[in-house]
């Protein structure tokens, strides 16, 4: 008896292959797609091309968000804040960082849901 190629809705999954973590598409060519081979040396826009290409879904160009560049650079950011609330001794000054840090956080979110 063959093995039949499994679909995404029979993979019944919760959220698009986008919006999984590295760790569950791993997990799940691992339980479910063992055709794939080296799925836990892979980076999550590598496992994600793969499960498609085992899928047979068609890539779509341009999926990448236009906003991506710009949120790379404000995550660069706040990690440089990180740093330096780590390094700030006054607490008022460590608070003012943190909400500018917060702040960042929700801006990146609000980016990366725009498309």
């Amino acid at each position: 008896m063959s093995e039949e190629t499994p679909t995404l809705e029979s993979l019944e999954l919760t959220k698009p292959l986008e919006k999984m973590t590295t760790k569950d598409l791993r997990q799940l060519c691992i339980n479910k797609m063992p055709l794939i081979a080296g799925a836990s040396a892979m980076d999550k826009e590598t496992l994600i091309s793969n499960i498609k290409e085992y899928l047979g879904i068609e890539e779509e160009e341009g999926a990448v968000s236009p906003y991506k560049d710009q949120i790379l650079s404000i995550k660069r950011k706040m990690r440089g804040m990180r740093i330096e609330k780590k390094a700030v001794e006054g607490r008022k000054e460590r608070c003012q960082l943190r909400r500018k840090i917060n702040r960042m956080k929700k801006q990146t979110r609000a980016l990366s849901r725009s498309l």
